[in-house]
């Protein structure tokens, strides 16, 4: 962190771990994305940025990921007339976060992965809720409005044959897509896959 440009062959060294892969899945199927830094730039990087009131998530997030980032950043932005104040870092544009962009992105569109059952790991799972999930009803909405309906059924049905859990599709309050509910029936499975991987601050999505 902080040490300058890598060079090319150093860049090519950097790896992604198993359980560091499954953090950033997580992060990309929630409220993190990947871009290139212009468009000389042949290498992606991941950026990652929520309210200060998610703070502690944000900076466990970058200590995980330290060794592929530049510093935290700190931004105020407005909407609708009221300013709000972000945290976030982006990661240096590197080849293993190239090789995620076309399971992600089709003509620069965010998509759900053809691959998302092999990938949708109990990580990755774990970061999705605490990225874009909500208690509600007993049980658990994740926030999957701005994907196609044939994206959100994807994700869901990965929840209903992978990890046996009982899900609806919600249309959104928005009226712009369609929200994956986890009936309260399947909480107690929930928080045996993913409970550990939570930092404590954001155990209330689990109605905890």
């Amino acid at each position: 962190m902080g040490v300058g440009r890598y060079t090319k062959l150093v860049s090519s060294m950097v790896k992604l771990s198993n359980y560091n892969k499954s953090i950033i899945i997580g992060l990309l199927l929630s409220d993190g994305w990947l871009t290139f830094a212009s468009k000389t730039n042949k290498n992606a990087r991941l950026g990652f940025k929520q309210t200060v009131n998610n703070a502690y998530y944000v900076l466990f997030i970058f200590n995980e990921l330290s060794h592929y980032c530049s510093y935290p950043y700190y931004a105020e932005s407005k909407r609708s007339g009221k300013v709000h104040y972000n945290l976030g870092f982006f990661t240096r544009g590197l080849p293993c976060f190239t090789e995620l962009h076309p399971l992600f992105y089709i003509n620069n569109v965010k998509i759900i992965p053809e691959d998302i059952y092999n990938l949708l790991t109990p990580v990755a799972l774990a970061h999705l809720i605490m990225g874009d999930g909500g208690f509600k009803s007993k049980g658990i909405y994740i926030c999957t409005d701005s994907y196609t309906i044939q994206d959100t059924v994807r994700l869901m049905s990965v929840l209903i044959i992978r990890y046996d859990l009982k899900c609806t599709l919600h249309k959104a309050s928005n009226e712009q897509g369609y929200r994956i509910y986890i009936s309260r029936n399947s909480l107690y499975k929930v928080k045996k896959l993913v409970k550990s991987y939570f930092i404590p601050s954001m155990y209330y999505k689990l109605g905890d």
